[in-house]
């Protein structure tokens, strides 16, 4: 099996939990076909109910992450066992023709050479049903000898830590394709301590909304500007659960425990007057402080405290430009949530 077909074996068991506003966006998708039938109450209910679902899709991404590959088992799975053309049919009728006795009528109308010879037939015929199963069994095994060559091989080359294997891995599972379709780009690399930094480019004002729909008690739909420290708040929100969605995700294809993901932005450098891509939150996430935390009950932005981070933000104006993180230091400060 070539890598590509390793990982569409997996991506096929590795399918992630929808959660609950997943479920309600594809409802959702599937009413607008009816929207332009819909009365005015009905038209503005589904806005209300669309507009809801949209904040909660932000929110919520860390809730949802594909299944985790579990690669020390792949490295010890044992090489498939050759198959053995054990002639089953072959013997089968090799019997009956050892056992064969003359019947009466046989006997009768001098037929014993010619049942016998009927037998010796079957016996050929079951020599080459023997085979053609055979062939088929060998050929499967031929297929399954290769994909546990292949998928050990990525295995131990993972569990060695090779740079080249692990951003194929990540590359080609497009674990991101949700955060992608919201309209963040996500780009990996991978430092000189072979630790996996994630970029994800959040295009904030595009992708935070800058409405707030509600029904009136009139039943009409009400359409008013975000204030801006619901809007900064929302927007840290999906950020940070961005982020750990990423981490959890590059956890659940790649063995490594520590990974490195930097939201980026853009903010008006004060200095030149212009709008840059900067980074507004840089956290280095712990595999194993990630995965004691309640994904259904966490704030993504509280969350935060749990790792080491940088990040600076206000209600009132939102992020402010921050540091990358850097590995180096954060080893040499021996910082136990690592």
């Amino acid at each position: 099996m070539t890598f590509n077909g390793f990982v569409r074996s997996v991506n096929r068991v590795s399918k992630a939990m929808e959660r609950d506003a997943k479920k309600r966006q594809r409802e959702l998708a599937q009413r607008k076909k009816e929207y332009s039938k819909m009365q005015e109450l009905e038209q503005a209910l589904y806005a209300v109910e669309e507009y809801e679902n949209d904040i909660e899709i932000l929110q919520s991404l860390h809730k949802e992450c594909s299944e985790r590959i579990d690669w020390k088992d792949i490295a010890l799975t044992k090489e498939p066992e050759k198959p053995v053309n054990v002639r089953t049919h072959e013997k089968e009728a090799t019997l009956k023709l050892e056992k064969y006795y003359p019947s009466l009528i046989d006997k009768l109308f001098r037929r014993e050479e010619t049942q016998q010879q009927k037998l010796k037939i079957k016996i050929e015929q079951a020599i080459v049903k023997d085979e053609e199963e055979y062939r088929i069994k060998f050929n499967q095994w031929e297929k399954e000898l290769i994909d546990w060559e292949n998928n050990t091989e990525i295995a131990n080359a993972l569990l060695k830590d090779d740079k080249d294997t692990k951003m194929k891995v990540i590359e080609e599972m497009n674990s991101f394709s949700e955060i992608s379709s919201i309209g963040s780009e996500i780009s990996i690399s991978i430092n000189d301590k072979n630790i996996v930094e994630a970029k994800i480019y959040v295009h904030g004002n595009s992708i935070i909304p800058n409405e707030v729909k509600s029904l009136l008690k009139s039943g009409k739909l009400s359409v008013k500007e975000m204030p801006k420290s619901q809007f900064y708040t929302l927007y840290q929100d999906y950020v940070c659960s961005a982020i750990l969605r990423i981490a959890n995700e590059l956890f659940a294809i790649i063995p490594d425990n520590v990974v490195i993901v930097t939201a980026i932005d853009n903010l008006l450098n004060d200095k030149t007057g212009h709008l840059e891509k900067l980074p507004i939150v840089s956290a280095c996430i712990s595999r194993n402080t990630l995965a004691s935390l309640n994904m259904d009950k966490i704030d993504p932005s509280n969350s935060m405290s749990n790792f080491i981070h940088n990040m600076s933000f206000k209600k009132t104006s939102g992020f402010s430009e921050v540091a990358f993180l850097d590995i180096n230091q954060i080893e040499d400060k021996g910082d136990k949530r690592l």
